[in-house]
């Protein structure tokens, strides 16, 4: 019990929570959708997954600033790429909670003159760039760590080895391209961190790309897309080790 309580007792853990509810909300409504027998119980997880959504734009408040912080620790990395990659989706992020909070003023009836569509869409914007710049950043330290093991001796030796007691595989139509699965594989496996953040983000990417109509998708795929996220963001949350560093 006192793990939950502390978990809950974190703004970030909170909002993971009510982010699965959300999406897993919108994934049982895509699901009974041509149920007319429960035509109730849609209506009523209809009227969660909104109420979810306009509790979890409340508990973002301020979060703007925290990644203006986040957005000043990343410039002092050493490494350029990481540098580069983490400082823009820090921005980028920065502009998206702005929209945010702003479309809940609006919600709430504290601005008015404003033109929501356009502000939900620069949020889609800043929210998709963000994921792609997060994405960038795993490809390049996946790369790193796959260019690192390919040169150890010991796992050239099990690669070969790979190779040798599997002769049918793809590497016969595409050279070397069993290989390198066999290497991106091990790589994802020996480092968790990288492999949760990678899917998280996969998965993350599929919202802003619907609601900005570069590819559409349904809402069953939104909410298992959105499910899968949130709890990989509970897990790593939880699970520090599991989290990606910088």
């Amino acid at each position: 019990m006192d793990p939950f309580v502390k978990f809950t007792s974190q703004s970030q853990g909170r909002d993971r929570i009510f982010r699965a509810a959300q999406y897993a909300c919108s994934l049982a409504v895509y699901l009974l959708r041509n149920n007319s027998d429960r035509k109730d119980l849609v209506a009523k997880l209809k009227s969660l997954e909104t109420s979810l959504s306009a509790g979890r734009k409340l508990l973002r408040l301020g979060n703007a600033a925290n990644s203006i912080e986040a957005a000043k620790r990343t410039m002092q990395l050493s490494d350029r790429v990481l540098r580069l990659c983490l400082t823009v989706a820090n921005v980028s992020r920065t502009l998206y909670f702005i929209c945010d909070n702003v479309l809940w003023a609006k919600s709430v009836g504290l601005i008015r003159n404003i033109d929501k569509e356009r502000w939900s869409l620069n949020s889609s914007r800043f929210y998709f760039f963000s994921l792609v710049m997060h994405l960038s950043r795993d490809v390049y330290a996946v790369l790193q760590v796959m260019t690192k093991r390919s040169r150890d001796k010991n796992f050239k030796q099990r690669m070969d080895q790979h190779l040798t007691e599997n002769p049918e595989v793809a590497e016969v139509v595409v050279p070397h391209l069993d290989g390198f699965l066999f290497l991106l594989l091990e790589t994802l496996k020996s480092h968790p961190d990288l492999a949760l953040d990678s899917v998280k983000n996969i998965c993350d990417l599929f919202i802003p790309l619907d609601k900005l109509g570069l590819y559409q998708s349904n809402g069953g795929v939104i909410g298992f897309c959105g499910l899968i996220s949130s709890l990989i963001g509970i897990v790593t949350l939880e699970q520090p080790r599991l989290r990606i560093a910088p």
